[in-house]
């Protein structure tokens, strides 16, 4: 599920903090890497969990209106799609999400505010009420709804992010991306896969998680080596008024270039590029591009880079 986009941008902010920090212990700074990685994979779980929460306090909110002294006639029969909503269902009893959410002590709890205003929204929207309209009373309609719901009520809505964030530091940079993988475990569900359907593992493979680690390492321990190249293609800019991040984007950069000959120089120039533009000023894109293309052919001459 961690794409290699999601590591580039936590190994970038583990290297920051390594700097900033001062202690220089490379052990300390990896674990965290390792543990804010395993902190993106919580909110894949907890945004799974959301859909069963909502649920849940939808279905006390009709059962409390039921038991009310003198319930309306709308009270004692009130339309129950939403609660019985068989993809719902199945993530509730999902053996993989329960082991999970069981093993590192996941939950919404003492959050009901949270929970309320998320229902509110799902009540709220033009696909609940079509959803209410449609006759075709099937898994995969149910199924849908809720793919529509994260996609078009919860992802990029501000007022869950905010939450979110302040939920998790962690979760900063990483939400957009996770609401996609979320978004692609919902489509996978099959009706016949009952409660063994298959979550995405929090690494596509090993290569993958190595890949973390060994950028880091690479960034961290042969740090001096970039940044001498990259010093010496900056002789035609202020040094003094460039940013700290965009020298630590490009000193990634090339520890990526150097380490990884399978991964293509093109891939890795636009995945930093692109990480400049967020991260840093609107100008540092083109600065980053033009300074480690230089270096890329400098390498290339050298010999000492193989690729392109």
């Amino acid at each position: 599920m961690i794409n290699r986009v999601l590591i580039r941008i936590k190994v970038l902010q583990i290297v920051y903090s390594y700097y900033q920090n001062g202690d220089n212990d490379l052990k300390v700074s990896e674990n965290e890497l390792l543990f804010s990685l395993k902190k993106s994979y919580d909110l894949y779980h907890y945004f799974l969990l959301l859909i069963i929460e909502v649920t849940n306090l939808q279905k006390r909110i009709l059962d409390t209106r039921k038991n009310k002294y003198i319930p309306t006639e709308e009270e004692l029969n009130p339309n129950t799609r939403l609660i019985d909503n068989r993809f719902t269902a199945q993530l509730v009893e999902n053996e993989a999400l329960n082991k999970y959410v069981s093993e590192n002590g996941l939950s919404w709890d003492y959050e009901d505010d949270f929970i309320r205003m998320v229902l509110d929204l799902v009540l709220s929207s033009d696909l609940y009420k079509e959803y209410l309209a449609n006759e075709d009373d099937s898994y995969e309609t149910d199924k849908e709804f809720w793919r529509n719901i994260f996609k078009k009520v919860f992802c990029g809505n501000d007022s869950i992010n905010e939450h979110l964030q302040d939920k998790s530091i962690y979760w900063n940079d990483d939400i957009s991306i996770v609401e996609t993988f979320t978004l692609k475990t919902i489509k996978q569900f099959e009706e016949a896969a009952g409660s063994q359907q298959k979550l995405l593992p929090m690494f596509k493979d090993l290569e993958d998680q190595s890949f973390a680690i060994k950028l880091f390492r690479q960034a961290i321990m042969k740090g001096s080596e970039y940044r001498e190249r990259i010093n010496k293609h900056m002789k035609n800019w202020e040094t003094e008024r460039i940013a700290n991040i965009d020298l630590l984007i490009m000193q990634i950069a090339l520890a990526e270039i150097m380490n990884f000959p399978s991964i293509p120089v093109s891939v890795t120039l636009n995945e930093y590029i692109d990480m400049a533009k967020y991260y840093s000023t609107p100008k540092s894109g083109t600065f980053i591009n033009g300074i480690l293309d230089s270096i890329v052919n400098e390498l290339k001459k050298e010999k000492v880079l193989l690729k392109d």
